[in-house]
């Protein structure tokens, strides 16, 4: 898609992991505490990559298999969180261009939208100075159903003050993709990024390498 071709857009909504933060290892390394202090085997960090980007929960069962019972799942979630939270900054870091790309779009109203916890989401954020740009922050347990379903994409542009049409989610996984086609906003997918992203029954409408390729051509709409 050329510059010219580039819709004009008021605002932006963000996924977070593999989108902004490389949090994948962290991540893994908690699943793993999981499933050790449950009497798991422990995964591959590449099967944990593909269970994230639905939400803790999701996540919890899938590393834990369909033969788990819910008294498990429920004390594994338990686990996983309070180690993920203590430990949620150890090897997680910001995608190249992230913060430059941002500091761009500035002055466009921004939120991030995410399936992962809303408290630890804020807390990534902060720690890396990433909260400045956005007006809001709203995870996995904002609301009552999660990405892909439009309810948090809605919100978040009610909150915004900008219509879906001139808005667009930018993220790295088929989730984003169907949370923006099912809100009517524009669909950005990133190139990096670890979400499982079948590009071609889940198509962008756009691929970046980097935030600040959005900035730039988001400079060049009227």
């Amino acid at each position: 898609m050329t510059a010219r071709k580039f819709p004009s857009l008021r605002g932006f909504l963000f996924d977070l992991d593999g989108t902004l933060i490389d949090s994948k290892l962290d991540l893994a390394n908690s699943v793993n505490f999981m499933l050790q202090e449950l009497k798991h085997e422990k995964l591959p960090l590449e099967t944990i990559a593909n269970f994230i980007g639905h939400g803790a929960p999701r996540l919890v069962a899938d590393a834990l298999g369909h033969e788990a019972s819910e008294t498990d799942r429920k004390l594994g979630l338990e686990i996983f969180l309070a180690h993920y939270e203590k430990n949620s900054l150890g090897a997680t870091r910001v995608y190249p261009g992230v913060t430059e790309g941002l500091r761009a779009l500035a002055r466009r109203p921004m939120a991030v939208l995410t399936n992962k916890p809303t408290k630890v989401s804020v807390e990534i954020l902060e720690a890396f100075g990433l909260m400045r740009f956005f007006r809001a922050v709203y995870g996995g347990d904002s609301f009552e159903k999660k990405k892909p379903d439009p309810m948090g994409a809605q919100a978040a542009l009610k909150e915004l003050r900008i219509a879906p049409g001139e808005a667009a989610m930018v993220g790295d996984s088929d989730v984003d993709i169907l949370t923006a086609r099912n809100a009517g906003t524009m669909a950005i997918g990133v190139s990096y990024g670890f979400g499982q992203h079948d590009s071609a029954a889940n198509p962008a409408d756009l691929y970046v390498n980097s935030l600040q390729e959005i900035a730039a051509l988001a400079r060049e709409t009227p």
